[in-house]
């Protein structure tokens, strides 16, 4: 017999590895046919509208060790600040993408084009960024984040303008290797531990 339930207890979370590429990039991982290729393999299609660019980095743990199972999400707006589904987005791009840490060194790359700015609710200013979740073995929680870019005028954003301790802003900000090209870090701990939100 089932005794009643006076409170709803919280189910304890799981780490998400190690078979979380299996389930979501199989042919990553190494299973084919499952899908004709990964979903989420590429934000954009050919012809896409914008500057392509490149945005290579890695997840460290606290000793600055790359976690090398890690698995990113990314949603992005379109060149010119449009999200998929609204009026006027370019359908070259998804602005969805679902990638993964090299195995071996642990480094990954997001290919897409640079979004514009947006605009939220109230009127609130969005500079351009790339949210990103991020996965691995150890990890609970997925961890959101975003990517800014140190190129662009980011003074007026409605999220990175909320950051009490201003110097960890630098901590979301892509810096520019090569024209169309961008470093991007992911710190898990440590005194340079990236920005994670609450989402």
């Amino acid at each position: 017999m089932a005794q009643p339930l006076d409170t709803l207890v919280e189910t304890p979370s799981q780490t998400a590895g190690p078979y979380v590429h299996i389930g979501c990039i199989p042919t990553f991982a190494g299973v084919e046919g499952v899908y004709p290729q990964d979903l989420g393999r590429s934000p954009i299609a050919k012809g896409a509208k914008g500057e392509v660019i490149t945005i290579t980095g890695a997840v460290l743990d606290g000793t600055g060790w790359p976690l090398r199972d890690a698995m990113l999400e990314s949603w992005q707006a379109d060149a010119a600040g449009v999200y998929p589904g609204q009026d006027g987005a370019d359908p070259a791009v998804s602005g969805f993408c679902r990638f993964a840490a090299d195995a071996d060194s642990g480094a990954f790359t997001l290919r897409t084009v640079k979004p514009g700015a947006t605009h939220g609710r109230n009127g609130l200013h969005f500079a351009p960024h790339i949210s990103l979740w991020i996965v691995a073995r150890g990890i609970n929680i997925g961890l959101s984040t975003r990517i800014y870019f140190a190129d662009e005028d980011n003074s007026t954003d409605a999220l990175l303008a909320r950051i009490e301790q201003r110097p960890r802003v630098e901590t979301l900000l892509a810096q520019p290797t090569d024209p169309g090209a961008y470093r991007f870090d992911i710190r898990l701990q440590g005194p340079d531990e990236t920005v994670f939100l609450d989402l």
